[in-house]
């Protein structure tokens, strides 16, 4: 099993995720804000370490998804050995808008 993957944001995910840090700043409290960073670094240095263990998408096989919390999703890729962060979702702001 290898381990350290590089892990890269593209640009769509970055601003997802700001998004949903100005909605959490507004609608949750600090002490969740900061659960939600502490859960999203978990996650990605989980995936960075083994980044197989999450399950494909159904729709597109390359594609990754992890749960952050009931809230929020990650999808990924692996791409030779680095981690392409495609989207950090939302069920909260979209919760019927598919990303991946």
């Amino acid at each position: 099993m290898k381990s350290g993957y590089k892990v890269l944001w593209t640009n769509n995910a970055i601003k997802e995720l700001k998004t949903i840090i100005k909605y959490l700043e507004i609608n949750w409290t600090r002490k969740e804000l900061t659960a939600f960073s502490t859960k999203l670094d978990h996650t990605i240095e989980i995936i960075s370490k083994s980044p197989e263990i999450f399950p494909a998408s159904f729709e597109k096989k390359e594609v990754r998804k992890a749960v952050i919390d009931k809230n929020n999703n990650l999808y990924y890729r692996i791409k030779n050995n680095t981690i392409e962060i495609l989207s950090v979702f939302s069920n909260v702001q979209n919760p019927k808008k598919k990303k991946i």
